[in-house]
């Protein structure tokens, strides 16, 4: 459902079109990554350590080696140099070679003539463990003594931060009201249908090229030449289509670097394809979160101030984890206008795969603890919960607290949307035992404001060359992971331009020919390749347009160029095919070329972190779950959804109602089943390993428990993105989680204050109140720790202020 009207001057943008990958795809012609065969191709399978931090005493390879079919083995002494996705952290080798920090860390690597002869090449190698004391939780990281994960000053708690916006304190004292709750989110994985997998090739020139299954060529490109000392130039990454990532496939994998070594050892194509269980221990997925929160609010249900701890299981290693951990704590302010703001956040290193960036990226954390604790404020003040949110809600163009600019913002139409279709403030506290509605809302980045390694330079760059023939060849870095940004260049190029969506071509993902796009991630692509995308094809429409004014000796003003046709305005005269108009601007002009590029404005505040939450815009989601809870069992069963999204513009609204969908698919998963867990028991042989490492056991949603879902979107028209678009690809799984907690509340009158929602713990929350106690399961307390010293900041003038203590500023576009 589509909340505006269809400016009647677009003739693509803004219609539901066909995916160009869609019928390749859809048909099983697409060449995935593992479907690649090279001639003389070898297979690579990877030794992974069975102990969850252990040292390395030694690695016996020579029966492995001496096996017949055996190309090669490679241990960690053949890749001896650290590398990482961030700068800060350069803290992985493609194959360990001092010690393991998680069960599934690659200790060697075999090449063989089949994945069967590396299989047993694998069974022949022999390694000799010293255990070392295994940290399992956020908890033990923190308190335990013995060898930390990695060595540092800090110990496990390797990354920490605290700020302060405003005088929280004495905010807080002022208060009528103050309240406090604790949560827990558990960490859960991506789980795309496509497992990782590569095929590397070297040339004896002296070049590699790597095709792999992921969302950004151009990080793994520059990790690649850091993890085998090349240079940049001596490296090709290439991404074939890719089948789903939701943040799991953003950085080198220990599987793409042994392959890459192993091609160059060998003379021979390598191909890697791990295999399911593999994918999970490779993981990079949400973090479990511990969070505190407390909040101050006067009597008419005005918030004054908010104290937010974030205490993030990170892992073995950094990952995404500095800009993860600061994302527990930088959107806190987006939804609601709060006066005054202290976050303080740790990262702790674990014996566990690797926590990364996973749809949200560290944002569902804080937004779930934030709306059941909205959601409670209001029961303890005895106000209706929608009275409370509408006077706190943050309004267009205007500042947080915590220097984040806000553009557009179509928050309070999504939430007026889904309590109107859903008969929220009639149902709500009304309805049965057992049945129940709950609300909550969202927002999330287009993309964050500054790249992983800071430079001036654009972020995303598109080339456009114009054929003769019609045909226009679109070349970027971008690559579709499942999300549609294929379509999104087609129908803005074509829209751009005056041509016909087919007549786009697409060439993309390839460092060696397409120009710089930073990947698929932060839900940047729309935003960022679609306004380089604009750019370039504007400069291409100038030509030809140019051309024709004087070809026919008119002013630009009265020709028309849309849908492939060059027409006069008033209908009259001639017409002119796009393949015509072509010729007749080469002819004039020479080869038509352009170029465009994106570089998000300066953005952020005058601090150190102020990196991580800036953003040219922002997106707004509201939704109302309806769940029925069986008191006897505990089952918690979603009946129905109702989702508003704020995307700017939708480019294509089928594809927006898509995305959607697919957030509500996925937080319904990590409301309700999905976690990561991994066995704990003290001397067990099976210490630190994954406990439903496989999809027949690792519990997400199927066809059966997905609900009626109602999708609306909401066009606020950004001031700044691609024809006024904005994100739609994370945004809307944030208000889900929450939601349905919410829900279960106003079902049976339990809080279930941790994640995921199973009958096991809504049975023992009843069990509870049923004793007389507190009607609620989840943490009651945070582990003993120092934060570092607060850093405070001074907000923006009029920052945090609601509505009517601002005398109406915000709200206008400046």
């Amino acid at each position: 459902m589509i909340e505006t009207e269809r400016p009647a001057e677009l003739s693509v943008v803004g219609h539901s079109i066909i995916k160009p990958d869609g019928l390749s795809k859809a048909t099983g012609h697409a060449r995935y990554a593992d479907d690649l065969k090279l001639p003389r191709m070898g297979f690579c399978r990877l030794l992974r350590g069975t102990r969850p931090h252990a040292r390395i005493l030694a690695v016996d390879t020579a029966a492995a080696e001496r096996l017949p079919g055996v190309y090669a083995v490679i241990t960690g002494r053949d890749l001896p140099i650290k590398y990482g996705v961030l700068p800060v952290g350069q803290d992985e080798h493609a194959l360990c070679s001092e010690k393991v920090r998680y069960v599934g860390d690659a200790v060697a690597a075999v090449a063989a003539v089949d994945e069967e002869t590396a299989e047993r090449a694998l069974d022949l190698i022999v390694v000799e463990y010293e255990p070392l004391p295994a940290y399992l939780s956020i908890e033990e990281g923190l308190t335990k003594a013995g060898e930390p994960v990695h060595e540092g000053k800090y110990g496990n708690a390797h990354r920490a931060a605290a700020l302060e916006f405003g005088e929280v304190d004495a905010a807080l004292a002022s208060a009528d009201h103050v309240f406090e709750d604790w949560y827990f989110f558990q960490g859960n994985t991506h789980l795309p249908l496509e497992q990782h997998a590569c095929v590397a090739e070297w040339d004896p020139g002296g070049k590699l090229t790597l095709w792999t299954s992921t969302q950004s060529p151009h990080y793994v490109h520059k990790e690649l030449a850091v993890a085998l000392d090349l240079r940049e130039e001596q490296i090709r990454v290439i991404a074939p289509p890719v089948g789903g990532g939701f943040g799991g496939k953003l950085e080198l994998f220990q599987h793409e670097a042994a392959a890459a070594k192993l091609a160059m050892v060998t003379g021979r194509p390598i191909k890697a394809a791990l295999n399911r269980e593999e994918v999970f221990y490779c993981h990079r997925g949400r973090h479990p979160v511990l969070m505190w929160v407390k909040t101050g609010w006067t009597s008419a249900g005005r918030i004054t101030a908010m104290d937010f701890k974030a205490f993030v299981d990170g892992g073995a290693y950094m990952s995404y984890g500095a800009a993860s951990l600061y994302y527990t704590g930088a959107l806190q302010t987006v939804c609601d206008a709060i006066p005054a703001y202290r976050w303080q956040g740790v990262r702790v290193l674990t014996n566990k795969p690797p926590c990364g960036p996973k749809r949200g990226h560290g944002t569902p954390q804080p937004r779930f603890a934030l709306e059941c604790h909205f959601d409670a404020v209001a029961e303890r003040l005895g106000m209706p919960v929608l009275e409370l949110r509408e006077q706190n809600f943050v309004e267009p163009y205007s500042k947080t607290v915590n220097h984040l600019r806000i553009t557009s913002c179509g928050l309070r139409e999504c939430v007026d949307i889904v309590t109107r279709e859903s008969r929220f403030r009639a149902r709500h506290r009304q309805l049965p035992y057992g049945r129940g509605v709950g609300f909550a809302v969202g927002a999330y980045l287009c993309g964050a404001g500054l790249p992983l390694y800071w430079n001036e330079m654009p972020h995303s760059a598109v080339d456009l060359r114009l054929d003769r023939s019609g045909l226009v060849t679109v070349s970027c870095g971008q690559i579709d992971i499942g999300q549609g940004s294929d379509a999104m260049l087609q129908s803005i190029v074509a829209e751009t331009l005056g041509a016909r969506p087919e007549q786009i071509k697409l060439i993309t993902a390839d460092t060696d020919t397409t120009p710089i796009d930073l990947g698929s991630y932060s839900s940047r692509v729309t935003f960022m390749v679609g306004n380089a995308a604009i750019q370039a094809a504007q400069r291409l429409r100038d030509v030809l347009l140019s051309a024709a004014s004087d070809e026919f000796d008119l002013p630009r003003e009265e020709l028309e160029l849309s849908r492939g046709l060059l027409r006069r305005r008033d209908g009259s005269g001639f017409e002119l095919s796009f393949a015509e108009l072509v010729k007749l601007a080469e002819t004039r002009n020479g080869s038509l070329v352009a170029s465009g590029s994106y570089k998000p404005p300066k953005l952020g505040g005058p601090f150190k972190g102020s990196g991580v939450g800036p953003s040219p815009a922002y997106s707004f989601s509201a939704c109302v779950v309806e769940v029925e809870v069986d008191p006897e069992t505990g089952l918690v069963r979603v009946e129905r959804v109702w989702m508003a999204h704020d995307v700017g513009r939708a480019l294509n609204p089928v594809l927006v109602e898509g995305q959607v969908e697919g957030g509500i698919y996925m937080g319904l998963g990590e409301a309700l089943m999905e976690e990561q867990e991994f066995r704990a028991e003290r001397g067990s042989r099976v210490l630190g390993v994954h406990k439903v490492p496989s999809m027949l056991e690792y519990k997400s949603p199927t066809t059966f428990e997905t609900p009626e879902m109602k999708t609306y979107i909401v066009e606020s028209i950004d001031p700044e993105g691609p024809f006024g678009a904005k994100e739609v690809g994370q945004g809307p799984l944030l208000p889900i989680i929450p939601a349905v907690a919410n829900a279960v509340y106003d079902a049976v009158g339990v809080r279930i204050d941790e994640t995921p929602i199973t009958p096991d713990k809504v049975l023992k929350a009843l069990e509870a109140r049923a004793e007389g106690k507190p009607g609620r399961y989840g943490p009651t307390r945070l582990p003993p720790y120092t934060f570092p010293r607060l850093l405070k900041v001074e907000p923006p003038a009029g920052a945090g202020l609601a509505p009517a203590a601002t005398g109406g500023r915000e709200g206008r576009e400046p």
